[in-house]
């Protein structure tokens, strides 16, 4: 892993691939990124289990390894020892990008998150940066059994010193990656695991560069009458529910939130105070939750036009319910239009 470093700008590099590469999934944009990044860094470096030789659990590291060799570490299964080592290489100049397996998986390494990774800038008053991303697959929908879906986001975003995201698709999550790949501060990276292989009509154009900030929300379909926010595998949901209620005569603008720490405050109120109501949808419980933080924050930034109570439609304030009841547990079409519903009521 020696070698002098050769960071550019995400896109400024010749790309291995063409410019404008095949319609890609979630998962392989990702994995993309990562190697798009380690080609035009020696510094940046991949560690999880079983990151190498199998190429991830989701494949999402498939091909690194045989490119890009002892760059790629498969270390001992034990999430803290992989965090600190990455923390340790960070303070030696490295870019380490560290896979967590599942959501659930995350909670041996939660001391070496909130103590270490999120102070350490902190503790030495700005003399050592730790720039490394942490990625999680995160949310449900996928069937699996105790510990592999959970929605664990508001622990990172409550934890001062965090960078935490959340993308959703496919061509936007390359450049979130690789902002975040970029960014001195340690970046929690979620990403919604159900949404990996679905089948999506995003090219990959390395010529046109990032749309917008890492820490920046986008609007991804206009509307005058409500603004749902919602992030990871819930943006979809809410497309499909903003496409639904167009076709009883009501236009919901929809909102990518993209950043969690820090908000993207502006986008959502200037949105808000244009539509007058709000539904946030994420998966996550409902109590104490970012749908909470987003409920105060419309409260105390756009009191004077709201026309009714901000809604939320969460996950249950339960444990994660085994794969045969999670229809009922994560927000759907109807609970949400319910919720839409409900804000016309006032």
């Amino acid at each position: 892993m020696s070698g002098a470093s050769t960071s550019t700008a995400p896109g400024a590099e010749k790309a291995a691939r063409p410019k404008k590469a095949p319609k890609l999934s979630l998962a392989k944009a990702l994995n993309a990124a990562m190697h798009d990044a380690m080609a035009a860094d020696d510094k940046v470096v991949v560690i999880g289990e079983d990151v190498g030789e199998l190429g991830g659990v989701f494949r999402l590291t498939d091909g690194l390894k045989k490119e890009f060799g002892e760059r790629v570490i498969d270390p001992p299964l034990a999430e803290s020892g992989i965090v600190g080592s990455a923390v340790g290489l960070a303070m030696r100049g490295y870019r380490p990008i560290v896979e967590i397996q599942f959501d659930g998986f995350v909670y041996p390494a939660f001391d070496q998150i909130v103590s270490q990774v999120s102070k350490v800038h902190n503790r030495t008053e700005g003399a050592v940066k730790l720039p490394m991303v942490i990625r999680i697959p995160f949310g449900g929908g996928i069937g699996a059994v105790e510990h592999h879906s959970e929605s664990n986001e508001a622990y990172f975003a409550h934890t001062a010193g965090l960078r935490v995201v959340v993308c959703s698709r496919p061509v936007d999550a390359y450049w979130m990656m690789r902002q975040a790949i970029d960014c001195d501060d340690p970046v929690i990276f979620f990403e919604p695991k159900r949404r990996y292989h679905e089948p999506s009509p995003d090219q990959l154009d390395l010529a046109a560069g990032p749309a917008r900030g890492l820490f920046e929300a986008e609007v991804l379909r206009e509307g005058t009458d409500l603004t749902l926010l919602a992030y990871g595998p819930m943006v979809r949901t809410c497309l499909d529910v903003a496409a639904a209620a167009e076709a009883e005569g009501r236009s919901l603008e929809v909102i990518d939130l993209r950043t969690l720490s820090p908000i993207d405050e502006e986008t959502i109120c200037e949105s808000v105070r244009k539509t007058g109501r709000a539904v946030i949808v994420h998966e996550a419980a409902r109590s104490y939750g970012v749908g909470a933080e987003l409920a105060a924050l419309l409260q105390e930034r756009c009191f004077y036009s709201l026309e009714a109570p901000v809604q939320r439609v969460t996950g249950y304030d339960i444990p994660y319910p085994p794969s045969r009841h999670e229809r009922e547990y994560l927000p759907g079409l109807d609970r949400i239009l319910d919720a839409v519903d409900a804000s016309f009521s006032f």
